[in-house]
């Protein structure tokens, strides 16, 4: 069953109860890695192991998102200023215990690519922030994959 999450703004980000922050640098230009953040949604089902299904939603004002495991997600973009800032916010979600969700993505030059970090801004029940927190490792291991294989991807077109 879908649950209502607080309707937090991009502000969330720095006040979290839980937040979650994970960093690495990659080839691709920020302008690129941008556009396929904020531009290309379906195509993170290529890139992102974890997502199974992303579209687009209210003229990309709104997505939704699947993962593996079952996890379902209607989100509302907060900010989406090229090169350098996407984010956005969880509405619904099956995820049990959250009360509040933001995933930001911040991308800047580094070299001659890019320095991106995600942070997972979070607050729930007890037991949500104690797995969330818990799932750090995790959830490092399928960013530093999913950057990697977007550089990749954005290195062959």
């Amino acid at each position: 069953m879908a649950r209502q999450l607080r309707p937090v703004g991009i502000d969330f980000v720095g006040g979290a109860p839980v937040r979650l922050v994970f960093a690495r640098e990659i080839s691709a230009s920020p302008g690129r890695v941008f556009g396929a953040l904020a531009e290309d949604v379906p195509g993170w089902t290529e890139w992102f192991s974890a997502v199974t299904y992303a579209r687009p939603a209210d003229g990309g004002a709104r997505r939704e998102i699947h993962l593996r495991g079952g996890a379902r997600f209607q989100e509302t973009i907060l900010a989406a200023r090229r090169p350098e800032l996407y984010a956005y916010r969880v509405d619904t979600t099956n995820v049990p215990g959250a009360r509040a969700l933001v995933e930001e993505w911040r991308l800047a030059p580094a070299g001659t690519g890019t320095r991106v970090q995600w942070t997972v801004a979070a607050d729930g029940t007890a037991p949500f922030r104690l797995a969330l927190t818990l799932a750090r490792w995790g959830l490092g291991l399928s960013f530093r994959d999913a950057v990697t294989s977007l550089d990749r991807r954005l290195s062959v077109r």
